[in-house]
């Protein structure tokens, strides 16, 4: 298994990483808030301590939701910046954080689409399938504004392309047939107690492996 930090390879990472650890778990906003039904301001400024603590957070927030990828408008921040730590199908895990990002666009005729079930933390619970292309090039900058350029293949592409679609103010039930959207709203209705529940235990056992105590 293979670990990309910002695109790059390093060496094994912790299951739950630093930036986790620092950060303090956020509400993650829901599907009819406002805030995630409108394209996202770009960021302006890099490499401050609010930024940095905000990355922090979102990575807190990913790890106890159990989710692959998280854009900042699902922890309420209208800001164009998501976090990924996503294992693909190959067995690889990709770890980082982009802001401004735009997503490449494929040719129609090299496209490739997979059909394959996604989620959505912002619609706790339930899949329903979605083609998306296998190849995703996102272009965008780090927190200290180096530009950086992350590609991913398979579910990782998946990943790369849902954030996107959040920071454009697009939820990826928004593709779906009225029919099918309708099932997935109510399947929610039906499984999100539970999904909240589950965020709140990891967000407790988060917390409590930060004190002398908990190690």
């Amino acid at each position: 298994m293979a670990v990309y930090v910002q695109g790059q390879p390093v060496g094994d990472c912790p299951r739950v990483l630093p930036e986790a650890r620092r950060g303090t778990p956020r509400r993650i906003t829901e599907i009819g808030e406002e805030i995630l039904a409108r394209p996202c301001r770009a960021a302006a400024e890099f490499g401050t301590p609010e930024l940095s603590a905000l990355i922090d957070d979102m990575f807190a927030t990913l790890y106890v939701a159990e989710g692959a990828g998280l854009a900042a408008n699902q922890v309420g921040v209208d800001l164009r910046l998501f976090v990924w730590d996503c294992w693909d199908e190959y067995g690889d895990r990709h770890i980082g954080h982009i802001l401004n990002p735009v997503l490449d666009e494929e040719p129609v005729d090299s496209r490739r689409l997979i059909e394959a079930p996604e989620g959505c933390l912002s619609v706790p619970g339930p899949y329903a399938k979605l083609p998306r292309a296998d190849h995703a090039v996102v272009r965008g900058v780090d927190q200290d504004g180096q530009p950086l350029v992350v590609e991913g293949r398979g579910y990782f592409a998946r990943c790369l392309q849902h954030e996107t679609d959040h920071l454009g103010g697009g939820l990826c039930v928004d593709r779906l047939p009225l029919r099918k959207r309708k099932s997935v709203l109510h399947d929610m209705a039906k499984s999100r107690d539970e999904v909240l529940a589950r965020r709140a235990e990891l967000a407790d056992e988060l917390r409590r492996s930060r004190t002398p105590e908990g190690r």
